[in-house]
């Protein structure tokens, strides 16, 4: 069985989605951002600062070339950026099933105004304008790497889960 991979903009709720689908499907669940922190001993911030987005990048796919090699099952977040890279989405692909969280911008605004100087893509910038910028330039991305596309709305991981298991057939 492949795993799924759970895609989409900064504050779709990438990450308490895959603990929800990971505990209704009892699965375990990684999220790659805390891979990579946890390799690195830092904040995600602290490498965007020290080292650059593309030193981050980098980790990244590296991240996901480890994942190729673990042969458990598994639900796995993915961090906001990852499916940039071409080689990233073609690493998703060997994966599993991607699954895109689509938000549109009011939701993800309302989502991410709590927290912004947590994110070094967002911060010190215009929060609206940055989504904007950000999500169009990210978006055919996405839908590239996606192998399904669920529209999330106001809805809760719960109910996300549920509609994902739904529509993967499970």
């Amino acid at each position: 069985m492949k795993n799924l991979i759970l895609e989409g903009f900064m504050g779709c709720g990438k990450s308490r989605v895959a603990r929800q689908l990971a505990l209704d499907l009892a699965l375990k669940v990684i999220d790659t951002d805390d891979l990579i922190e946890e390799e690195q001993g830092r904040k995600i911030s602290n490498i965007f600062e020290k080292d650059g987005e593309e030193a981050f990048r980098d980790m990244e796919t590296q991240a996901l070339r480890n994942l190729l090699s673990d042969r458990e099952r598994q639900v796995i977040s993915l961090g906001g950026g990852m499916p940039v890279r071409e080689e990233n989405r073609r690493l998703l692909k060997e994966l599993g099933t991607v699954i895109y969280l689509k938000a549109d911008v009011d939701v993800l605004i309302m989502r991410l105004e709590k927290g912004v100087e947590k994110r070094p893509m967002l911060a010190g910038h215009d929060l609206r304008d940055r989504v904007r910028e950000l999500l169009s330039a990210r978006e055919m991305f996405y839908d590239a790497a996606a192998d399904l596309v669920i529209d999330i709305g106001q809805d809760d991981p719960q109910t996300i889960s549920e509609r994902i298991i739904k529509e993967l057939g499970k």
